[in-house]
């Protein structure tokens, strides 16, 4: 009896709490058998602009269309018979497949042999700051993030090179070939990358919480520093003198910030990544890459330095980035990310809602507000100046990261940011791969497009 009841628990578990995860595995037959009866869903912006929809010939024939073509190809992704599904369409593939359309209607459907209509996804996306996003980045491989601060909805989602997914098996063997582009990696959240100076947000925080005394910290800067031989220059070999620990944040020195990485305790600053979710799971519904942190008791001084700075092995995405930069704006607490604000019907009745909630508070909120002020002298003041002066304000740190260990020239560009420092509005992400060499240059003169497009 003990072992019928819990088959029993289990199989109710099963088909009421698992039921979606199950079904939207790509290895589940059953959802051919959900397309056998229901027209697959659209997928729409917050506006109500179409992203995915599927079209139906005068035979029945069914073809997956996407209006915008390349625009969210890595976000929304792609549906098709043979290739499988990424992106919004396969986590939402229950939802799109499944039809509340009204019962009686489904009930003559069925009975006249008809399809159902499946239900819309309705997402968080903005298809004009997604254009925006889409444009500014150009042709530089690289990615874009856009969230909003308080409520964690992500609003844009670039990657480039992209696809068009209306071409997709066409283009199949190409696509899924070209090593060297990588078109079909979302690089916004499965790119892994050397963080450059946009670390040392970590790197502050680690030494704001193991001295007390940071405020009084400072440093006499010559354009590099020497330490066991190993020589880490200031970008152009620029003499900073005498900083303290605010400008040398707001004037990106790496000079200042390996001699603080020196003076940390190795595990406390281990466990201030892994706070910020280095080498831990990150909260979305997209795959990602995690983030690695990778010093430990046994680094040299040469890894310590590089790593306070933002080199060495460690590596993050612009995804992670923009969490990070949303728990400082948000006051130390990370809003969970998503991606759908709502499913509904085909005729547009609600379905379900998603509403703001919490994932985890990774600092206080005097942290968060110490930070905060950093990055907001970054701007007023330091490498980001670029974006001073516009109608709105702007918080947020700029990075180069050298991805060659025998050409310094070959960079990539960063820039992470917040808008309305008083009030955070927007989070932003950037990269740029192979930039320059400027500090952070081309990734920041990009995020100024793009929130001047949303705010002029």
């Amino acid at each position: 009896m003990i072992l019928f009841i819990a088959l029993m628990g289990y199989l109710v578990y099963f088909t009421v709490v698992r039921a979606s995860t199950f079904v939207n595995s790509p290895y589940n037959g059953r959802q051919d058998a959900f397309a056998q009866k229901v027209i697959r869903g659209d997928i729409t912006d917050r506006n109500g602009n179409v992203l995915a929809q599927t079209e139906v010939a005068e035979d029945g024939t069914e073809t997956r269309y996407y209006p915008y073509g390349s625009l969210f190809s890595h976000v929304v992704g792609y549906s098709d018979p043979e290739l499988g599904k990424t992106g919004l369409e396969s986590v939402e593939n229950f939802e799109l497949l499944t039809s509340n359309a009204f019962f009686v209607e489904k009930i003559r459907n069925e009975f006249n042999g008809q399809k159902n209509y499946g239900d819309t996804v309705v997402t968080t996306l903005d298809a004009d700051l997604q254009q925006a996003a889409y444009d500014a980045l150009g042709d530089y491989r690289g990615a874009v993030v856009v969230m909003e601060a308080d409520t964690g909805k992500i609003l844009a989602m670039v990657s480039k090179p992209d696809f068009d997914p209306n071409s997709l098996s066409e283009n199949w063997s190409s696509l899924n070939t070209d090593e060297e582009n990588s078109p079909l990696l979302n690089r916004a959240t499965s790119g892994s990358y050397a963080p450059g100076s946009v670390f040392k947000i970590v790197t502050a925080l680690a030494f704001m919480r193991q001295d007390s005394n940071y405020g009084a910290y400072t440093y006499d800067c010559p354009g590099y520093i020497d330490v066991d031989n190993t020589v880490i220059r200031c970008f152009d070999s620029t003499v900073h003198g005498l900083e303290d620990l605010r400008s040398s944040f707001a004037n990106s020195c790496n000079a200042s910030f390996a001699n603080i990485g020196l003076s940390l305790d190795i595990e406390g600053y281990r466990d201030t990544a892994e706070d910020l979710l280095f080498n831990s799971e990150l909260p979305g519904v997209l795959d990602y890459t995690k983030s690695s942190f990778a010093l430990d008791e046994d680094s040299g001084s040469a890894e310590i330095m590089m790593t306070a700075m933002g080199q060495g092995e460690t590596t993050v995405s612009p995804y992670h980035m923009a969490l990070i930069t949303q728990a400082i704006a948000n006051g130390g607490t990370l809003m969970e990310p998503y991606l759908v604000d709502q499913v509904t019907n085909y005729t547009g009745t609600e379905v379900r809602r998603n509403v703001p909630k919490s994932y985890a508070r990774l600092m206080t909120s005097d942290e968060a507000a110490q930070l905060k002020e950093y990055m907001t002298a970054v701007v007023n003041e330091g490498t980001g100046s670029v974006l001073a002066g516009r109608s709105y304000t702007v918080a947020g740190k700029t990075g180069t990261a050298e991805y060659s260990l025998t050409d310094g020239e070959k960079t990539h560009s960063w820039f992470t940011g917040f808008t309305n420092t008083d009030n955070p509005e927007l989070v932003i992400s950037v990269i740029t791969e192979g930039s320059d060499g400027s500090v952070g240059g081309r990734a920041v003169s990009i995020a100024g497009t793009i929130l001047d497009s949303y705010y002029n």
